[in-house]
């Protein structure tokens, strides 16, 4: 699945740091732009993974889940 984020990116003395608009918790850094955006694009990852679990726990046993494509 492909999803596009934006990335709110600032330098901060040596190091760049990025944060996600739309996924609140989502940081990343590092010494270069590309790493920093590396970084954040593993945090958004993460955060998503772990949101699918744990709204997952809740599903009745009964139901059944899909995927859906968005875009």
């Amino acid at each position: 699945m492909h999803n596009e984020f934006t990335a709110i990116v600032e330098k901060d003395g040596d190091w760049y740091i990025a944060y996600c608009a739309e996924i609140p918790g989502a940081n990343g850094q590092g010494k270069t732009k590309r790493q920093c955006l590396k970084n954040l694009s593993q945090a958004i990852e993460l955060i998503l993974e772990d949101r699918r679990l744990d709204s997952l726990r809740s599903i009745p046993s009964d139901a059944y889940s899909e995927l859906v494509a968005v875009g």
